[in-house]
This record gives structure tokens, C-alpha cells and sequence, in this order.
């Protein structure tokens, strides 16, 4: 004779779609906040490169070289500026090598952004990305040649060297992504501090 014995649902392992793992939960959601951050990424870095190159055609056609327009009396002033340097006029006889390193920033930051899950980070890098690529254009397809062009510059402040709109946004990217460093704000959206206080109380 048989006893009817309850069964142990706990003790019955779920299979087929039920049955979902931390981990996979985890790569599920990971792979759209991904996307996302990348899609934020490539939009910020679009806008700042139609803007740059936007303003930098306008300054060309309506300011004459070595004429100034003041906006502020004389501390903010417009005036038509050729760069062969880096950005506020800084190295200007590396001009194929700092198009070689404009290139690589590019292709670092796209690499990155293909793994970030941070808002944040995706900000910075989008700013990065496209006043990196602003100035590369300018570089690559300005006078007098690939790899040598000068870099259009028209922004003049106090006694600030002369920049663009490609400049600022690298400089602003720059500072955030520093900011997010130091105040230990990870690439994957984690916060390093909080991370290792997670580990000593478990």
C-alpha cells in the first residue's frame, strides 16, 4: 500500500523558460542599457560636430582674417584665427601628429561607449568624441593638405587663446570624465566607492 506523500516544490528544479539565473537576468538587461548608452553617446558627439562645423563655415564666410568683432566690448570678441597646433593654439608645429592622435581618440572612445552602461560617461565621451572630430575634419580637409590642415578657430576670450566649439567640447568632456574618475563613477554605471563597501560587510 502506497502513502501519498506531499511533494516539495522547492525540491523540484524549474526547467524551460522558467527557469532564469541571476546572471542571465543581469546580461539581459545589461545588453539594452548598452545600446542605450552608446545611442547617447553617438547623438551628443553628432550634435557638437554639426555645431562646430557649422560655426566654423559661418566664421570663414563672414569674418575677414585678422578682423575683430566684439561681442563683450573687448573681452569676448569674434576673430578668424588658423590653427596648425593643438587645441588654444598649443603645439602648432605637430600638426600630423596631433591629426594621428585625433584619430585615435576617435576610434578609443567608440571602442569604450560600445561597453558603457554610465549616463555620465556617456556624456563625457560624446563631448569628446565630437570635438575630436571636429577638429580632425579640419585637419584632414582644410589648408594646406591631409594630415596638415589648420584647424579654424574664432572664439576669443580675455586672454584666453583663440578656440572653437570643438575645443570647449573637449575640454568640458575632458573635465566631467575626470570629475566621474575622482569621485570614483565607473564606466559600467557602479560607484567603486560603494562597491568595496559591498565587499568588506558581506
Amino acid at each position: 500500500m502506497s502513502e501519498d506523500r506531499p511533494i516539495d516544490n522547492a525540491a523540484v528544479p524549474e526547467t524551460g523558460d522558467e527557469a532564469t539565473t541571476p546572471a542571465t537576468e543581469t546580461a539581459e538587461t545589461a545588453e539594452p542599457a548598452g545600446r542605450r548608452r552608446l545611442t547617447t553617446l553617438l547623438a551628443i558627439a553628432a550634435v557638437l560636430f554639426g555645431l562646430d562645423l557649422l560655426t566654423k563655415c559661418l566664421a570663414v564666410a563672414l569674418i575677414d582674417p585678422g578682423e575683430s568683432v566684439p561681442i563683450i566690448g573687448d573681452f569676448a570678441r569674434f576673430t578668424l584665427v588658423r590653427n596648425p597646433g593643438a587645441a588654444f593654439s598649443m603645439a602648432t608645429g605637430m600638426t600630423w601628429l596631433l591629426t594621428l592622435i585625433a584619430a585615435a581618440v576617435v576610434i578609443g572612445v567608440i571602442r569604450i561607449g560600445r561597453t558603457l552602461r554610465s549616463l555620465w560617461w556617456a556624456i563625457g565621451l560624446g563631448m569628446v568624441l565630437g570635438g575630436a572630430l571636429g577638429n580632425l575634419v579640419d585637419r584632414i580637409f582644410r589648408y594646406p593638405g591631409p594630415l596638415q590642415g589648420h584647424v579654424v578657430d574664432f572664439v576669443a576670450v580675455g586672454w584666453w587663446p583663440v578656440f572653437n566649439v570643438a575645443d570647449s567640447a573637449i575640454v568640458c568632456g575632458a573635465i566631467l570624465l575626470v570629475a566621474l574618475t575622482v569621485f570614483g563613477f565607473e564606466p559600467d554605471g557602479t560607484r567603486s566607492g560603494r562597491k568595496h563597501t559591498r565587499e568588506e560587510t558581506a
